[in-house]
């Protein structure tokens, strides 16, 4: 029977260890003997390579080379301290986004004075009064899945700076958007808060409470108007869903389905409680996804070491995607494992797009 042929000297599968192991001379001289076709002489040959194959099985110890070291370790470095840098950013963002917030509100014209502007979908659908509340308990749910999930990931050190970075960004248009055009309040049944004008004690107050309440209406730290374009409760629904769905594995359908759900309810209680117009939640998702896809496209080329020139490469942003995504030299393959272990053996799964081969060669 012949052989079948060993992988090239270094291969792994997925940054699995190879086992390799030698035929000593003996071994060889038995399968040659057996190959003869004198009668007589492989006759006597298969006599003694018997005994010699018995002889070589009890004094003969096999020898194993590990050819190489995980893969993992160098294409995929984790880098935490990258990660760290993408957290600081995302929550400068964040707390930039509430200054932004206290700030506008201040220019808000009031409603008796410039009523809501003219929208088609308040025109067909009148306003739910618990439908906003919908939204931000889907919102918490959603980030509560993201994070669970997050915690289970292999390369979850890659993947939460991709995300944090993408959140800044997200956030830090919203906050030129908001400053730059300020939209009169989409109904006439919202209150804003008195305005505080050059009171600075009492509007760093407000930015604390703010943050403290996560910036939701339901835990009535959100007393302020002028956020409106864009939404940056469908940013979180959006993004969220779309991480989850990025890295988990394609066989849980069912999990993509009610987070999809849980999304799409939550975008459409936005505008049932008329607490933003139709455009600030369109111009909120379509930021939220191409950016999402931009970011992965470019890092899935620099992966494939595709794309030198790639028009993709003109975003204002490519100079900090070079310095969190460098050393990423392949795919982020979909691998679980437990937290709680620092180098734990973990479970491969399928990938939205990416699939990983589950089977360790060996002789």
């Amino acid at each position: 029977m012949e052989r079948p042929p060993l992988l090239p000297k270094g291969s792994t599968v997925n940054g699995h260890i190879d086992i390799h192991i030698e035929e000593s001379p003996c071994e060889l001289s038995v399968s040659q003997s057996q190959d003869s076709p004198d009668g007589e002489a492989g006759h006597r040959n298969g006599g003694r390579s018997c005994l010699s194959r018995g002889l070589c099985r009890t004094i003969r110890k096999p020898r194993e080379n590990i050819v190489s070291v995980t893969d993992s370790e160098n294409h995929l470095p984790l880098e935490w301290w990258k990660t760290g840098i993408a957290f600081i950013y995302a929550l400068f963002n964040l707390v930039l986004t509430t200054v932004m917030i206290t700030v506008v509100h201040e220019r808000v014209p009031a409603k008796e004075i410039y009523p809501p502007l003219p929208d088609k979908f308040f025109d067909y659908v009148d306003r739910v009064t618990w439908a906003f509340s919908v939204t931000e308990v889907n919102g918490m749910v959603l980030v509560g899945l993201w994070f669970l999930q997050w915690l289970f990931l292999r390369y979850k050190a890659i993947v939460g700076r991709r995300f944090f970075f993408l959140m800044g960004t997200l956030y830090l248009y919203r906050c030129v958007t908001m400053y730059v055009t300020t939209l009169p309040v989409p109904g006439m049944h919202m209150t804003c808060a008195p305005k505080l004008y050059s009171d600075s004690q009492a509007k760093v107050q407000r930015i604390l409470r703010l943050i403290s309440g996560g910036g939701l209406s339901i835990t009535g730290s959100h007393l302020m108007c002028g956020d409106f374009l864009y939404s940056g409760h469908t940013v979180m629904l959006t993004l969220t869903y779309l991480f989850i769905k990025e890295y988990s594995p394609r066989s849980v359908w069912w999990y993509h389905l009610v987070c999809w759900v849980l999304s799409v309810v939550g975008v459409i209680c936005i505008l049932l409680g008329h607490e933003h117009y139709s455009v600030d939640v369109v111009v909120a998702y379509f930021v939220t996804s191409r950016l999402f896809w931009w970011y992965h496209a470019m890092a899935n080329e620099q992966a494939m070491q595709f794309s030198s020139n790639s028009y993709l490469r003109n975003t204002w942003w490519n100079p900090v995607f070079n310095f969190l995504e460098k050393n990423v030299q392949t795919q982020v393959p979909c691998t679980f494992c437990w937290p709680i272990s620092w180098r734990p053996s973990c479970l491969k799964s399928k990938c939205k797009r990416y699939s990983i081969v589950q089977s360790i060669r060996e002789e």
